[in-house]
């Protein structure tokens, strides 16, 4: 192994039409069996052939529906309209799999504590210890009101109310000690009560009381995943993530966010080595730079304009279709955005203006292409080397791979880039263990580790 170990690699997944490149369906080699079972499998068995540490799923709680106020455009174009709930696709996953590690994406804005904590330990015992969660407060009005609210709760305040939630979530995980259950027919004790803690909660937001009704999963509990680019959402990541998805442009960034991020989590009395850092990638490759050049262009091609104004739309919670391409946003308007601030900020910081125009956001934030991360493209050598400079240079921990076709970019990647990392030591040949824990170098989950003193 080199002298940082192993680097951590995850699938980044849609459940839905398309990847995280909207246009990677109108590819002639995506499959299109995306609402069977199989599809699924089939991208779970490549990744755990490759030894992929996990596949997760992103979400959100609507279709890109903001731009125009209407769907019309995104469902004509197929702008990543179909959503399913990620967690059965999970289970679908988890069942042809056997140390692939598997996460979905659930929202503290619109579900309760008692349900995700149920749903994610449940999904753990099936699965064997291999489940995370992805974290997130959700983005836009079109959620909350396919949720049943009018808008969507102000950027920081959603903050504030998912550090209670977690706080809530963890102590339920938490409520079973591992030697909890006896099974003593002669006895006909099931479980020592005095094993099983009760929760009473009263914060700010949440008044909870009840005893959690599911045993400590083999992992302890779940992973928790999570995507902060804010200054606030850094926070919340800082504070509980224990796998971070990022998105950086070019290595001197990723380094200083990395320093800066690996600070802030020990300031906060975590240890910095127990937590990964890893930004999402693209990836095309190529048996010569010239044929990974002519494949690069043909993917950039199935991009189309309304990709990204739905997207940018989706994201900022924000009518893109109310200006005109040229026309700068007011400072209330930027400070209105209410979805993802991190690439407001990365636009304003990109442009070099204060106030961008529409034109602006299309341009540096690449939404809905795939220059929306960062591009390793080449020779399996030439990635390689790219993947051991950030990794090496402790710009990552690892990395988040998404597709520009599917299953095709995971096929590639396996049969031609891991080998190479593998031969420079670089990425494991085998999987550690068992649980998800164990193959990300995690300890297992102990009760109550996660409290600090304030």
């Amino acid at each position: 192994m080199s002298r940082r170990g192993e680097m951590a690699l995850v699938a980044f997944l849609q459940a839905q039409n398309c990847s995280n490149y909207a246009g990677s369906w109108r590819h002639p080699e995506t499959m299109q069996d995306y609402l069977k079972p199989q599809y699924y499998q089939r991208i779970a068995r490549i990744l755990e052939d490759g030894r992929f540490h996990m596949a997760f799923f992103d979400d959100r709680l609507a279709m890109p529906d903001i731009l125009g106020r209407d769907h019309a455009e995104a469902v004509r174009n197929g702008v990543r309209v179909v959503k399913m709930d990620p967690v059965s696709i999970l289970s679908a996953m988890g069942y042809a799999t056997e140390k692939l590690g598997l996460g979905a994406t659930y929202s503290t804005t619109y579900y309760e504590p008692f349900h995700i904590a149920r749903v994610f330990a449940t999904l753990d015992h099936m699965l064997g210890g291999r489940v995370a969660w992805n974290v997130v407060t959700s983005l836009n009005d079109s959620e909350a009101r396919n949720m049943g609210r009018s808008e969507h709760p102000e950027h920081d305040l959603r903050y504030d109310r998912a550090d209670e939630f977690l706080e809530i979530v963890l102590s339920l995980w938490d409520a079973w000690d591992d030697d909890a259950i006896r099974n003593d027919r002669e006895t006909g004790i099931f479980a020592d009560p005095a094993k099983v803690r009760r929760l009473k909660h009263k914060g700010r937001w949440y008044d909870v009381e009840g005893t959690f009704t599911v045993p400590r999963t083999p992992q302890g509990r779940p992973v928790l995943l999570q995507a902060g680019q804010s200054g606030r959402g850094k926070t919340f990541a800082a504070n509980w993530g224990e796998l971070i998805f990022v998105t950086q442009r070019n290595i001197e960034a990723a380094r200083a966010n990395y320093r800066e991020f690996k600070e802030s989590i020990a300031a906060l009395g975590r240890n910095p080595d127990g937590v990964k850092v890893c930004p999402a990638i693209y990836s095309i490759i190529g048996t010569s730079e010239d044929e990974a050049a002519e494949k690069k262009a043909r993917i950039e091609a199935l991009a189309r304009p309304v990709d990204a104004l739905a997207l940018l739309s989706e994201v900022l919670n924000y009518d893109f279709a109310s200006k005109r391409l040229d026309e700068t946003f007011t400072d209330e308007e930027l400070a209105g955005i209410k979805g993802l601030q991190g690439i407001r900020d990365r636009v304003v910081q990109g442009s070099g203006k204060k106030n961008p125009t529409v034109a602006d956001f299309v341009e540096v934030s690449g939404r809905g292409t795939i220059r929306d991360f960062t591009g390793f493209h080449g020779t399996p050598r030439k990635i390689a080397d790219d993947m051991a400079e950030w990794f090496e240079t402790e710009a990552c921990d690892g990395f988040v791979l998404a597709a520009t076709h599917m299953p095709g970019a995971y096929e590639d990647f396996v049969r031609l880039v891991v080998p190479e990392l593998q031969r420079r030591g670089l990425f494991r040949k085998e999987y550690r263990g068992t649980t998800l824990r164990e193959n990300l170098g995690l300890p297992r989950a102990q009760q109550d580790d996660w409290r600090r003193s304030s």
